[in-house]
């Protein structure tokens, strides 16, 4: 167990730190949580990315989603249709996921990290 795993104070700081994010940039439980739940904590990747997703079940982005919505910014039929999309689509990935070799799955992580980033950098308009 690491020295961060036996304090609970840590993750509810990830938490905080990640909820930002997410209230901010619309990023979180992939990209703050699951590298560091891999990185600081010593999750395996799959470890990470399962209790990425659990958090996410939850309605924790809730308060963030309602204020978005009551600013005009949430259109709720396309929500409608990525929700049932990522329904199917979670479910066969997860599948997969837990399937794969942990080393496997940290690489396609990182590589789609990278390949997103670098397009958001490089062609923002």
């Amino acid at each position: 167990m690491s020295l961060l795993e036996q304090n609970p104070i840590f993750f509810i700081l990830l938490g905080v730190l990640t909820g930002f994010v997410g209230g901010l940039a619309g990023l979180g439980g992939g990209i703050i949580v699951i590298p560091a739940l891999v990185i600081l904590f010593g999750y395996t990747q799959q470890q990470a990315q399962g209790s990425a997703l659990a958090m996410l079940a939850i309605p924790v982005s809730l308060v963030a989603a309602w204020t978005y919505w009551k600013a005009g910014y949430v259109d709720v039929k396309v929500v409608l249709l990525l929700a049932a999309g990522f329904i199917v689509g979670g479910y066969a990935g997860a599948k997969l996921a837990v399937a794969m070799p942990t080393v496997l799955l940290q690489r396609i992580f990182g590589i789609l990290l990278l390949g997103l980033g670098a397009r958001m950098v490089l062609f923002a308009k």
